[in-house]
């Protein structure tokens, strides 16, 4: 690994932990001193993702952190849950077993974290995503978000 500071080719390991998805490695230049973190994580794995218009590009994890970043912005979402939800999706992706995965797959995936993770954050994504044109959609959606808060209230007051 060569450092970013001084681009000296020996660097070592001084500490080196297993995080969920990655290597978390801290490392030391032997030339100029300073320290870095590095993360390994296996990414040869991950299927390519097929647009909507047929081209095709490679997952990016940050891509999809970003777009849920973007729904959950002022909200109260903390970013551990965000990438919680990230982490979800892309072990969702690599179990597919697929070679290519569909973009309307991925980001019907994010919908379904984003329902768990805040109601705003999912409409947010949702309209963009889905393309609302209409207040009537928005409605719809809305009209979704509440039946579904209405189904769950009815469900704990049965058990009670």
């Amino acid at each position: 690994m060569r450092c970013p500071f001084c681009d000296h080719a020996e660097t070592k390991v001084i500490d080196a932990r297993n995080q969920r998805d990655a290597k978390w490695r801290r490392r030391e230049c032997r030339e100029c001193e300073r320290r870095f973190t590095t993360y390994e994580r296996i990414e040869d794995l991950l299927p390519i993702v097929v647009k909507r218009d047929g081209r095709r590009e490679a997952f990016g994890r940050l891509k999809v952190k970003s777009g849920i970043q973007k729904a959950c912005e002022k909200r109260p979402v903390s970013a551990d849950a965000i990438d919680e939800a990230v982490q979800r999706i892309e072990r969702w992706v690599l179990y597919q077993g697929e070679r290519e995965v569909s973009a309307e797959a991925i980001g019907d995936r994010v919908r379904a974290e984003l329902r768990e993770l805040d109601a705003v954050a999912w409409l947010r994504f949702s309209s963009v995503y889905l393309n609302f044109r209409t207040i009537d959609q928005f409605r719809a959606a809305l009209d979704e978000i509440e039946a579904e808060a209405a189904a769950a209230e009815a469900g704990r007051g049965e058990g009670e």
